[in-house]
C-alpha cells in the first residue's frame, strides 16, 4: 500500500506562483512515475505533468513553460513549482504515483485546491 500526502494549495492572483509538494510513503515501485494531475469543475481528470524516478519528465501543453516538476527519490516527494498562474489553472490537483515500465496498481492522494482569482 502506497499513501500520498499533497500540500501547498491555495488561493492566488493571476500571474502568481505556487509550490505543490507530494510526499510518498509505503511501498513504492523501484521504478515508478511521480506526477500530478487536475481536475476542474465540470471537466474530466487531466494530467498536468509526470516525473520519473530516472529524471524523465513530460507537461500537458497548457502548462509547458510555466510549471517545473522536480523530484527528490530520497524523499519520496515530487514537486509542483507553478508560475504565471491564471484562471484557467484552476482546479483540484491529485499527485498519482504508479508503475514505470512495468504493472502494477497507481495510486492517488487527496486533492488539494489550487484557485486563480483577483
Amino acid at each position: 500500500q502506497v499513501q500520498l500526502v499533497e500540500s501547498g494549495g491555495g488561493l492566488v492572483q493571476p500571474g502568481g506562483s505556487l509550490r505543490l509538494s507530494c510526499a510518498a510513503s509505503g511501498s513504492i515501485f523501484s521504478r515508478n512515475a511521480m506526477g500530478w494531475y487536475r481536475q476542474a469543475p465540470g471537466k474530466q481528470r487531466e494530467l498536468v505533468a509526470f516525473i520519473t524516478d530516472g529524471g524523465i519528465t513530460n507537461y500537458a501543453d497548457s502548462v509547458k513553460g510555466r510549471f517545473t516538476i522536480s523530484r527528490d527519490n530520497a524523499k519520496n516527494t515530487v514537486y509542483l513549482q507553478m508560475n504565471s498562474l491564471n484562471p484557467e489553472d484552476t482546479a483540484v490537483y491529485y499527485c498519482n504515483v504508479r508503475p514505470w515500465l512495468a504493472v502494477g496498481e497507481s495510486y492517488w492522494g487527496q486533492g488539494t485546491q489550487v484557485t486563480v482569482s483577483s
